[in-house]
């Protein structure tokens, strides 16, 4: 929460009440409820989903920007060497006239219509071509034939190629400078090294960072070309190699290092932001890769292709990056009176419900009948449940009519089938589920038409796939889910909904669509997870958060859904687990978890939030 001290200076408007239609930076001093707030817009980065290559490949060159992009050469399935040429108009991507060589790991430079591509292998070669916009010519060769070498330059008059393989496992530090005729070695790298990025606007302003030094060893340096020297500076924060060989970025003080691999086994999503003096982690890639190809400037780039770690595997998709923009926002919203986990919760961002509940160790009765009722701004206790209960389901349109389903009983101790019906005043005992069943379920709808799908049920202790509708009256059970789990994210209607992640299968990444009568597997969490929070009115829009990952730690990883991928946006404030949750992808609510939270954060998707100032 803000200070006055931090907003002295701004406008103050002085009304009687909250405007309907604040503007961003709007400030205003409410003289009934005598609080003074403001309209705020919070702005990040994100990955989103580009239109996927022609052709899967990795170890590819990439130029251009992210509406107008070329990639070429590169390594396709089963382990065979292109020249295919792709273009990209910011939507879709055009086979178009082959290079003049095959060949993978080339370094590469220019723009869509005016690019350069020099090197590669294997074994390394010297040759050079430039393109034209229709057709690649070949130019004088490199001094030193080289592959998995850096390279950087917007011009084809102007590029630069560093580092790489000369034979293996021998790692270069030699450098070449390009002036659109001629290959000239100048001043060395201060460390060899393959695989490695680069990213610059010619060959007197350049930037070399990440790569392998000949032991398999992952390097974090980074150091900085000014046209007559290298310098070491700042190292990234993680060491990665098998970077794209054209880094994203056209300066030397603006770039970003995007995936690669950690180690042999282990490629990363990992993405960071070079500032001319620092790199700063920030939003991850929705795919973890490495070899991609590379176009564009550290606020709008690309990235194209890649591989997930194995050479004889191969990836079409794209992403687009873009900075400073609108991308949701997680704000702190009132407490809990009573901290709890494994609750249950409906509702929307301002009329929610929570109830249920246990605490961590737990309490003298294993379980919590309360009941806490939302209306935007702060928790009131209600009338508690009729039995004490935790790990339960639950759903509702709002804080008058609500469900809660299953769950389990610590006196006696055992899973519940019981349902209770929340009217807006009391809870009432109404028909049983078939099968008992409790342990993070997936569920969702309203009171009078909703669905609980999975958790833990009496003779499936890793995950039943069992799935059961609700009408008002009475639960019928319908086809079952793919693979039965525990601790599943899920947000819908009973007629379409979402259910994703979980202890099992599929390292807690899997997703499945619900259409009102069938399950189906789509696209995966980008992020495996269990115990999450999940909001949406649908299958097409989603929101997933929060959760354990590997059954341990608790992140705050937020993930956007939108018909056809999910998409990492703003994480929440503080990672959590096993919370209940209301709302849509645009309006969310997480609350409780972990730990006996009493936590409550607000999702503004469109990053715009009113906000209390304190006045010290």
């Amino acid at each position: 929460m803000a200070t006055y001290k931090e907003i002295k200076g701004t406008d103050i408007t002085v009304v009687s009440s909250d405007p309907s239609n604040p503007v961003t930076g709007e400030v205003w001093y409410n003289t009934t409820t005598q609080k003074l707030k403001g309209y705020q817009q919070v702005l990040g980065n994100a990955w989103s989903t580009g239109g996927n290559l022609n052709t899967a490949r990795q170890f590819l060159g990439g130029a251009g920007s992210q509406t107008a992009t070329l990639v070429f050469g590169g390594n396709k399935n089963p382990g065979t060497d292109t020249a295919e040429t792709e273009a990209y108009n910011g939507s879709a991507w055009t086979e178009v006239a082959d290079l003049n060589t095959a060949r993978q790991n080339l370094g590469s430079a220019g723009t869509s219509t005016a690019a350069l591509a020099a090197g590669g292998g294997p074994p390394a070669i010297a040759n050079t071509e430039t393109w034209n916009g229709s057709n690649w010519t070949e130019v004088n060769d490199l001094n030193q034939v080289r592959q998995q070498a850096g390279s950087a330059g917007v011009a084809i008059t102007s590029a630069l190629i560093f580092g790489g393989v000369v034979a293996l496992p021998t790692r270069t530090n030699i450098t070449e400078s390009w002036n659109g005729t001629n290959w000239t070695e100048v001043a060395d790298l201060n460390n060899g090294r393959r695989t490695l990025a680069g990213a610059g606007a010619s060959n007197t302003n350049a930037l070399a960072f990440g790569g392998e030094d000949g032991t398999t060893n992952a390097m974090a340096v980074t150091e900085v070309w000014n046209g007559s020297a290298w310098y070491e500076v700042n190292d990234l924060n993680a060491g990665r190699y098998g970077l794209n060989t054209s880094g994203i970025g056209i300066t030397s003080t603006a770039a970003l290092a995007v995936g690669g691999a950690l180690n042999d086994n282990s490629v990363t999503a990992n993405t960071e932001s070079w500032n001319g003096a620092v790199w700063t982690e920030t939003n991850n890639l929705n795919i973890a890769r490495q070899a991609m190809g590379g176009a564009g400037t550290s606020s709008s780039g690309i990235e194209a292709g890649g591989g997930p770690g194995s050479s004889v595997e191969q990836i079409a998709a794209t992403e687009e990056w873009n900075a400073n923009i609108a991308v949701g926002a997680w704000v702190t919203g009132g407490n809990l009176n009573t901290g709890r986990n494994s609750l249950g919760g409906a509702g929307t961002q301002t009329s929610a419900l929570a109830f249920a509940g246990g605490a961590n160790p737990p309490s003298p009765t294993g379980s919590f009948a309360n009941t806490e009722a939302y209306n935007g701004t702060a928790w009131t206790e209600v009338n508690d449940l009729n039995t004490l209960k935790r790990s339960v389901g639950g759903f509702g349109a709002d804080n008058t009519a609500a469900i809660c389903v299953g769950g389990y009983s610590s006196d006696p101790a055992g899973e519940l089938t019981q349902t209770e019906l929340w009217n807006g005043y009391v809870w009432t005992e109404v028909n049983d589920l078939n099968q008992a069943k409790y342990n993070g379920m997936a569920n969702f709808g309203t009171s009078t038409a909703g669905i609980v799908a999975g958790g833990v049920a009496p003779g499936s202790p890793t995950g039943t796939a069992n799935t059961e509708l609700w009408n008002g009256s009475n639960w019928t059970e319908v086809n079952n889910l793919n693979s039965g789990r525990r601790g599943l994210g899920s947000n819908g209607i009973q007629t379409s909904g979402l259910a994703y992640g979980g202890s099992a299968p599929n390292s807690g990444k899997q997703n499945e669509s619900w259409n009102g009568t069938n399950w189906t597997e789509v696209n995966d969490l980008n992020t495996p997870v269990d115990f999450s929070g999940g909001a949406g009115a649908s299958n097409t829009s989603a929101l997933n958060f929060g959760g354990r990952q590997g059954g341990g730690s608790t992140i705050a990883n937020t993930e956007s859904w939108n018909g056809s991928v999910w998409i990492n946006v703003q994480n929440m404030n503080t990672g959590t687990n096993d919370m209940a949750t209301g709302g849509t992808n645009t309006n969310a609510l997480s609350f409780g978890g972990d730990s006996n939270s009493v936590v409550t954060e607000e999702w503004y998707g469109d990053g715009k939030f009113t906000e209390t100032f304190t006045t010290s």
